[in-house]
């Protein structure tokens, strides 16, 4: 797996002294060098598949203030979906890239985990297959994946904010099962314990954030927030995964904003 020189699954780069200490990463991570608590480790997925994902790789290298635990720059999405399940931290914060990075936090949550909900907050289904997908992007196909392989059972999905679908994406949620509206949250996370949040800033209206795919008419910031800090008192929130940013710099305050709503 290529990744940056001295980073192993148990190695994290401390964002106040920038040296790297061995640790067991999770809710307790300590730098042994300076001493800073933090809540959860940062897997990077700096790659995007299709016409113009260069720029939203490129964000996944914006500056956050978590240690960062692993950056996985593997050529293919299944290599990279098999390193990052082995590289998860216990509580991992994933930074795409384009939302296929969930595929691999997923695989290793769902092993881990009996009962695992999914949130899925995207302004597009990202439910299609080669055979469906108009692009042709695989970016477009990442919650399809995971519902398909038996990750996350579709009664066990909220998908939050979509509002650009596909009509083979809507036949699909209407068969399976997959929750959307007001009270899906609320239908997913029935019988289950714990919970991951994925993440695209697409679903926020972009005069909230500088997202990769803009939509408009989108979620607001301080919804969303409220949506994360009541997600956070029902369940274990076991990870979560941000994608689709364009690299701005103004978004980073909006996002630690959010992250600390899910308590990582």
């Amino acid at each position: 797996m290529g990744t940056l020189s001295g980073v192993s699954r148990l190695r994290a780069k401390c964002p106040d002294c920038r040296t790297y200490t061995a640790v067991a990463l999770g809710p307790e991570y300590q730098c042994h060098s300076c001493g800073r608590e933090f809540a959860a480790g940062l897997v990077r997925v700096p790659r995007a598949w299709g016409e113009g994902g260069e720029a939203m790789a490129e964000a996944a290298h914006l500056p956050f203030d978590y240690p960062e635990a692993a950056v996985v720059e593997e050529d293919s999405l299944a290599d990279q979906n098999l390193a990052i399940a082995a590289e998860l931290p216990d509580r991992p914060l994933v930074l795409g890239g384009c939302c296929s990075a969930h595929v691999g936090a997923l695989e290793g949550l769902s092993a881990r985990h009996e009962q695992l909900a999914l949130v899925w907050l995207d302004a597009h289904g990202d439910l299609n297959t080669p055979a469906t997908s108009p692009s042709g992007n695989v970016w477009g196909m990442p919650l399809r994946m995971i519902v398909d392989s038996g990750m996350v059972p579709p009664g066990n999905v909220a998908l939050i904010g979509a509002r650009n679908l596909d009509p083979p994406e809507k036949t699909f949620i209407a068969e399976s099962g997959i929750h959307t509206g007001l009270d899906a949250v609320d239908r997913a996370l029935k019988d289950c314990s714990c919970v991951y949040v994925a993440f695209d800033v697409d679903s926020l209206d972009p005069g909230e954030i500088t997202p990769f795919m803009p939509e408009p008419n989108g979620l607001r910031l301080d919804e969303v927030e409220r949506l994360f800090v009541n997600l956070r008192g029902r369940s274990t929130v076991v990870g979560a995964g941000l994608s689709g940013l364009a690299p701005d710099p103004d978004n980073v305050g909006r996002l630690e904003r959010l992250t600390h709503a899910l308590g990582l």
